[in-house]
């Protein structure tokens, strides 16, 4: 029986540089028995010189379209926009199964060419947990930025969006520029800022909380399902916040925790919104205040506030690949925890895991239109 070949594609996304493969659970597929062919790639954190002596073999970047159907595609983000039918069973994140703008176009390259999606989102254990998920480190990240944008808007001006931002080679570099930047801001208000972290119980949310601990912030609000549970939003307690970082995992539709009409309240004090969980394109999306995701090079969007709302600026962060702010730290953590599964995928039909992500696409299937499938 010939070994599984597992290839890995270059990410395409702009500043994405997180690698779903990490040269050293590239060596612990090879010495398992699997054959790895990883992309060289312009973007990944990691060089190709790292996946030297791993065992893998390094192969041109864009290769994977032309590699025998039986190969399987291991990747982390979106594939590009294109049309053309899919033939291979892909491993990625695909943000097409929650009724996202566009669902159809990029589902119904899968059934058209007979390939297969299993998505990375969906990959769920024994006890319906994810078995691997980049939640905490994108917390972590959005919860730097946000600090990042709250402190930049008062020594700039309320007109100033933060600038643009480059990947960090590390955590300690990232949490320098952080105290930095708090330290700025409260030069100009004399406080630091309050923060409320909602879904602060989950991955995501322990991220973010982290993040703050890390930067020396002491009014951190932590709310999770008890507390939005307790009474129906739009919630005052986040317009009277500095900062407000969301973190949930939506699944249905909820009440909004914020909207125009709480915005205007006299009391507000937010600033900075970061919409870590990026359902932009939801239509149950609870945060219904901007309609554009932001990216790494222009990290915030201003809100457009009614007539009624104070001058205070509000602007919101809304960057769907947020761990790639720390992509070596985050890279290998979420490498290493989705190993053991990446382990039984040379008989993946018969693996609980990848046959429920299997069973997940087909019924996502079942519901495209007839025009598309």
């Amino acid at each position: 029986m010939s070994p599984t070949v597992l290839h890995v594609r270059a990410e395409t996304k702009p500043l994405e540089h997180r690698s779903s493969i990490t040269p050293s659970i590239a060596k612990k597929l090879v010495d398992a028995g699997y054959v790895v062919n990883v992309e060289r790639s312009s973007l990944s954190i990691f060089n190709d010189s790292e996946y030297e002596g791993t065992g893998a073999s390094l192969v041109p970047e864009g290769s994977w379209t032309d590699v025998p159907k039986e190969h399987i595609i291991i990747g982390l983000k979106e594939l590009p926009e294109e049309d053309f039918p899919l033939k291979h069973t892909h491993v990625q994140f695909a943000h097409c199964y929650k009724d996202q703008g566009g669902w159809q176009n990029v589902l119904s390259r899968f059934p058209r060419g007979n390939g297969t999606l299993l998505d990375l989102e969906f990959l769920e254990d024994e006890n319906g947990r994810r078995v691997a998920a980049f939640g905490y480190h994108a917390g972590f990240a959005g919860a730097a930025l946000s600090l990042m944008a709250w402190a930049h808007q008062l020594v700039h001006g309320k007109d100033s969006l933060l600038p643009g931002v480059k990947p960090y080679e590390n955590e300690n570099l990232l949490i320098d520029d952080v105290k930095k930047a708090v330290a700025e801001g409260k030069a100009k208000t004399g406080r630091l800022p309050r923060v409320l972290v909602i879904g602060a119980l989950g991955r995501c949310g322990r991220g973010a909380v982290d993040l703050c601990v890390k930067a020396g912030l002491e009014d951190i609000i932590q709310w999770d399902i008890a507390e939005t549970k307790a009474k129906q939003g739009p919630y005052q307690e986040i317009v009277e916040s500095d900062i407000f970082v969301n973190c949930i995992y939506l699944s249905a539709k909820i009440p909004p925790f914020i909207d125009q009409a709480s915005l205007a309240s006299p009391q507000r004090k937010l600033a900075v919104v970061c919409d870590v969980s990026c359902d932009t394109t939801n239509p149950n999306n609870p945060i219904p205040i901007y309609d554009i995701n932001t990216t790494f090079s222009e990290p915030t969007v201003p809100v457009k506030l009614g007539a009624d709302a104070t001058d205070l600026p509000l602007t919101v962060i809304s960057i769907d690949h947020l761990p790639s702010l720390l992509p070596r730290e985050a890279s290998e953590a979420f490498s290493s925890a989705l190993l053991p599964s990446l382990l039984e995928l040379n008989d993946w039909k018969n693996a609980r895991v990848w046959a429920q992500a299997e069973k997940l696409f087909k019924d996502k299937c079942a519901k495209l239109p007839e025009s598309t499938a």
